[in-house]
This record gives C-alpha cells, structure tokens and sequence, in this order.
C-alpha cells in the first residue's frame, strides 16, 4: 500500500492536473518514490527548468529537474538498485517527448530518422549537438550501472539525463566514485538509497551552427540518503551514513573528488551556482522522524 502521504497527494493530483503528454508540474506520487520523503531537492527555481518523470516501458524510472534554455538536466534522482555494475549497450538514445508541445505519449522515445528532431530541438539535447564536440562526451547522472533490471538500465539512455563530461574525467575519476558508490550502498545500504546527482554551470557551451546549443557543466556533485544502513560498518564506512556527498571539477586536470557532508556540499553550491539560500537536497537533511525526536 502507498504510503499516506502518497495517498493524499494522488487525491490532489487527480482532482486539480492531466499530465498526459506534459511536462509534469507537480510530481505524481508514483514519480515521488524516487524521492526521499517524496521530497524534491528545494530551492532551485527558475522559468526555464522543467520537472520530468522519466517514464520507460509503461513504468516511471527516476526523476529529472531539465533546463529547457540550455539543454541540459540540472540534476537526476534516483533510488539506487543493489548490482554488479555491469553495463548495457544495446539501448538507442532517446529523447523526451514531455518537452514537446505536439507529444502525445509520456515516454521517452529513440532518436526519429531523418529531421523529425527539429520538432523538439529548441527544449532539448539532440544528437547532433555532440557530434562533433569531440571533447566531451555524453555522461550519465543516474548512470546505468546504479541500476539492476534491464529496463531501469535502459532508462539511463535519454538525452535528457546526460551532460557533456570532459572525456578523461568521465572515464576517470567520476567513473571511478561510481564504483565507490555502488560498492558502498551495495554493501552497508539496508533499505532505500535515494540519491540526487547533479551539475553547475558557469557560462561554457557546445556550439553547433554558431549557436549555444548544450550548457558543458563545471562541476559534478551527487548526494546519497539510506536512512536503513549497517551501523556494524567498519567506522571509515559507517560515518558516511545516513547521508554524503561528493563533488568534482569536469576537467582533464585538477578533477579529484572531495567527499564532504551533504551540509557542505549544500553550502558549497550556494557559493556556486544559481540556488537559493534555502537549498536543501534532501527533507529534513535525511534525519529520519525518530531520530529526529531524540
């Protein structure tokens, strides 16, 4: 049974919105799972940033926050699946039909032939914004090796949950703290790993056509929430709970992760991008309700 929570909030949704074919203003509960609390990261707010429930295969997956203007998602979050990091590659790239005003499906869709993609080029990635951006390459933030079944992997494939990572350090560093993550929630994760990763932006762009098309981001961050955990880790593991975060710099060089506290990753994105003084990834910094009391 949903939770009640849930329950409330599908009462509202059915009575008050009809996301068929939109961008969804307010998540659906079954979109909220993929949320601690059902809660959003707060504090990023703007006209062009749109909240997608990323649906594949007649079921949503995770939940986006895109910007529409420069074409990239601002984060993705996800409840990570227990794996063993393997990888699928025999998915298209897809786009999302949600961006579109002339949709009529909530799936994500592969890449149509020929320029049907300048139907929904002005809200979105395309895939020819990277051809020949030859620096960069496409680099998840719910990436497929946090998932298990084959259609969750699948999912990961959509335009609209990558951004251009600097080659040597999406093949590097950042793929490497994908293992250490994965490692970590596989092993001392008991229960739900809620986890938001995301960018910041500082002005740079892939250019096609002499016009900004794709916004390349300067750092990556991403945080984790598993408030069910092993309190019999080894200490170095065990203080990463419930919650942590890491951070790094998109670049060939100087690209190190810093793990740090969600609290100081909160205060360093207050310092470097556009959100606001009341920024919070996770509700209640993922203290769970008993805890709290104490």
């Amino acid at each position: 049974m949903a939770p009640l929570w849930a329950q409330a909030f599908l009462l509202v949704t059915m009575a008050m919105t009809d996301v068929q074919g939109t961008v969804e203003k307010e998540l659906s509960p079954e979109c909220r799972e993929f949320l601690y609390m059902g809660t959003p990261p707060v504090g990023l707010e703007d006209h062009s940033l749109q909240k997608i429930c990323q649906r594949y295969n007649n079921k949503p997956r995770y939940v986006t926050l895109y910007d529409t203007a420069n074409h990239v998602p601002i984060y993705s979050a996800y409840t990570f699946k227990r794996s063993d990091g393997e990888k699928r590659v025999d998915v298209p790239w897809m786009y999302e039909p949600q961006l579109s005003t002339v949709s009529d499906t909530r799936e994500m869709q592969a890449f149509p032939r020929g320029y049907m993609h300048r139907n929904f080029e002005d809200a979105q990635a395309i895939l020819d914004d990277y051809t020949n951006a030859v620096l960069y390459e496409r680099g998840h933030l719910n990436p497929d090796e946090h998932q298990a079944d084959p259609d969750d992997k699948a999912s990961t494939y959509t335009l609209t949950n990558v951004v251009p990572q600097v080659r040597e350090f999406s093949a590097g560093t950042w793929k490497e703290q994908e293992h250490v993550i994965r490692k970590r929630l596989n092993n001392y994760c008991h229960g739900t790993a809620y986890v938001v990763t995301g960018i910041t932006t500082s002005g740079n762009m892939i250019r096609r056509h002499n016009i900004d098309r794709v916004a390349v981001p300067t750092y990556l961050w991403s945080a984790y929430c598993c408030t069910d955990y092993d309190h019999n880790a080894p200490y170095d593991e065990r203080y990463k709970f419930p919650a942590f975060a890491h951070y790094a710099l998109n670049e060939k060089e100087n690209n190190q992760v810093l793990e740090l506290s969600v609290k100081k990753l909160e205060e360093f994105l207050q310092r470097s991008t556009f959100v606001d003084k009341n920024f919070q990834i996770f509700a209640d910094d993922c203290v769970p309700p008993a805890f709290a009391l104490h």
